[in-house]
């Protein structure tokens, strides 16, 4: 616990240095931007931990290089800079019905109200510097597009066919087989209206470097073809 409060407050500290969005944007498209992994996972592929799984090993191969796992960060920054509390920011962008009668009245009665638009936006800028700044592995939060005009980046999604998600749903949060498929239908749910909210697209158009079967694969296996794919796109290249 201590070891994840102090890794926590590492990659805070990392997220703490300010951009505006013209340096944001001017900086992606240039050819040093990056290198930047973004991982987009079907729930129940352990895409979070096959993330820090990945960084040990790009990490044990160059110990002068220090690459970072971001996910939940995102939030935590975004709500910092915005004043608002993560919970809120974070039940927000998950929503799958907006503008209820009681999000009106929150929008006249509360000066500190923040629209969707100016939460999209700081989110995304947070992302884009991220991944411009490089060496790290984003986690979620629609990075695949938002990176995309990043040259040095690989953009990879995990499937599993559902059997899989449940068997593994089931062991990490220790529920039982219906529970797991609820859980994994209302995560589905969530992330589907995080990314429509980011991104303004149908996730069913989304395109991505390499898409992998977590059931077919080790995580040694993995990390072999990730760092495949990685060489052919000259990613780790200075």
């Amino acid at each position: 616990m201590i070891k994840k409060t102090i890794m926590s407050n590492l990659l805070l500290s990392y997220l703490n240095k300010r951009m505006t969005d013209t340096e944001v944007v001017k900086k992606s498209i240039t050819p040093v931007a990056g290198p930047v992994i973004t991982i987009s996972r079907e729930i129940g592929c352990n895409g979070l931990k096959l993330a820090n799984v990945i960084a040990n090993h790009l990490n044990s191969k160059k110990p002068d290089v220090n690459w970072k796992v971001i996910s939940k960060e995102v939030f935590y920054e975004s709500a910092k800079e915005l004043k608002m509390d993560p919970e809120k920011l974070q039940k927000s962008l998950h929503q799958q019905e907006k503008f209820t009668f009681d999000d009106i009245l929150s929008a006249f009665n509360d000066k500190n109200y923040k629209t969707d638009l100016m939460i999209v936006k700081t989110m995304k800028r947070i992302i884009l510097q991220i991944a411009t700044e490089g060496n790290c592995i984003i986690v979620g939060r629609g990075g695949h597009v938002i990176a995309a005009n990043i040259e040095k980046a690989l953009h990879i999604r995990f499937i599993a066919p559902l059997e899989y998600r449940i068997n593994t749903t089931m062991n990490n949060n220790n529920l039982n087989r219906e529970e797991a498929i609820n859980f994994i239908k209302k995560v589905d749910k969530e992330r589907t209206a995080f990314r429509k909210a980011i991104l303004k697209q149908d996730p069913k158009n989304e395109i991505y470097d390499i898409t992998i079967n977590r059931a077919a694969f080790s995580e040694e296996e993995i990390i072999e073809l990730i760092e495949f794919a990685a060489a052919k796109r000259n990613i780790f290249k200075s």
